[in-house]
């Protein structure tokens, strides 16, 4: 139990951590690497698995990925871009810090339901798929769109 709520706080704190960094993001130029930097950041994270206690089936690997997926969903209808001064940059939106929260929430209900049937360090590691699932996820729709407004800003070659 206590590490059921150890992890829960540390999940609220990278939440919070989260909208912070979306807010500050809001007012510098978006890029391709400030973009895609965060999944490989995260992608660390997968070295839980050369322990045995985290090892998880691959029937519960794909359905953390798509799970996160899904969730991935409301983040990616509250992240659109808008080109101010020629630059590229994240529109800032009201709902993200109240979709960021609903997941949390969602997620820790789940993890308490899951948690109930599988053990901790299976639960950490599900849960570990079902955040990179998402933020991938999230970030390759991000990329899409940033690549797609940038692609329309290029100048118009001049023939003359």
């Amino acid at each position: 139990m206590l590490w059921l709520i150890a992890s829960t706080i540390v999940a609220a704190g990278m939440a919070t951590a989260m909208i912070f960094v979306r807010l500050r993001a809001a007012k510098k130029p978006a890029s391709v690497k400030k973009i895609i930097l965060p999944p490989f950041m995260m992608s660390t994270g997968a070295l839980m698995f050369v322990f045995p206690m985290f090892r998880v089936q691959w029937s519960q690997v794909f359905e953390a990925v798509m799970i996160g997926a899904i969730f991935s969903i409301f983040l990616i209808r509250t992240s659109k871009f808008e080109v101010r001064d020629g630059d590229i940059y994240l529109k800032p939106s009201k709902a993200f810090i109240g979709i960021l929260f609903g997941l949390l929430i969602l997620r820790i209900i789940l993890k308490l339901i899951v948690g109930h049937h599988v053990s901790f360090g299976e639960t950490s590691g599900m849960f570990f798929l079902l955040a990179f699932g998402m933020i991938m996820t999230w970030r390759i729709a991000m990329l899409k769109q940033f690549l797609h407004l940038e692609k329309k800003m290029e100048p118009k070659k001049d023939l003359a």
